[in-house]
């Protein structure tokens, strides 16, 4: 190759990299303060045989490296946002007699489909305060239930009946514009469109609604964007 195809060549790869960045949303969120010590769940014995090592516990505060926050929904308000006509079916599965993911985002009219991967009954109940509730028998191995929401609601709780414990949140959004951190807290929401926006970071056991969320006001241009929000144990307490 020659010293000119080479530049080009380079070039080209440094131009796509910034236009995959462009309109990127990236950041943390950390968790300040003690939370308190996580509780074993009331594991019943069928459920219980399903670990048969260290059991699980409640999910009120999850940290990973430097605090970072998992399990917080991140999610854009304002502009002129769409909905993501190609979006994919969102799995909620029940594994281990838990709910898996524990948070999860969806867009309106976007399908959820609801899985029994335990060899045990559950019975999957939506409570939704603004959508249509829904309570449905799932046998082991039965088939998947599939459901849409028509309104924006955060969070919608998902519960089954047969074990109290089980529990799953459902931010639902009129767009696509959304992402729930990792287990160090890092989120990112790819391909904005440029404009003005609030950022929204929710967390179930400090927020528990839209109206307590935490917020920033950014700009979206050609770069990627920087946003980090820091949750306070004592705001949840």
């Amino acid at each position: 190759m020659t010293h000119t195809l080479k530049v080009l060549a380079g070039a080209l790869i440094v131009a796509s990299v910034a236009t995959a960045q462009a309109g990127d949303i990236t950041g943390k969120v950390t968790l300040k303060g003690t939370p308190p010590a996580e509780k074993a769940l009331p594991l019943d014995p069928a459920c219980g045989k399903l670990w048969p090592n260290e059991k699980p516990k409640t999910r009120f505060f999850v940290t990973g490296a430097d605090n970072g926050l998992a399990e917080v929904l991140v999610y854009l308000k304002g502009g002129d946002l769409k909905p993501d006509a190609a979006a994919k079916p969102a799995l909620l599965d029940q594994k281990g007699c838990e709910y898996v993911p524990h948070i999860l985002g969806l867009q309106t009219g976007q399908k959820l489909i609801v899985r029994n991967s335990d060899p045990v009954l559950h019975n999957v109940h939506g409570t939704p305060k603004i959508n249509k509730e829904f309570n449905l028998a799932q046998m082991a191995g039965g088939k998947d239930i599939e459901r849409t929401f028509e309104s924006s609601e955060v969070f919608v709780r998902m519960k089954c009946d047969v074990h109290v414990w089980m529990f799953s949140y459902v931010g639902v959004l009129p767009h696509s514009y959304h992402a729930v951190t990792d287990k160090d807290g890092n989120f990112k929401i790819s391909g904005v469109p440029a404009g003005k926006y609030t950022l929204v970071a929710a967390h179930r056991k400090s927020h528990g609604s839209e109206e307590k969320a935490l917020t920033q006001e950014i700009t979206v241009g050609d770069a990627a964007v920087s946003a980090n929000f820091t949750v306070e144990v004592a705001a949840a307490q």
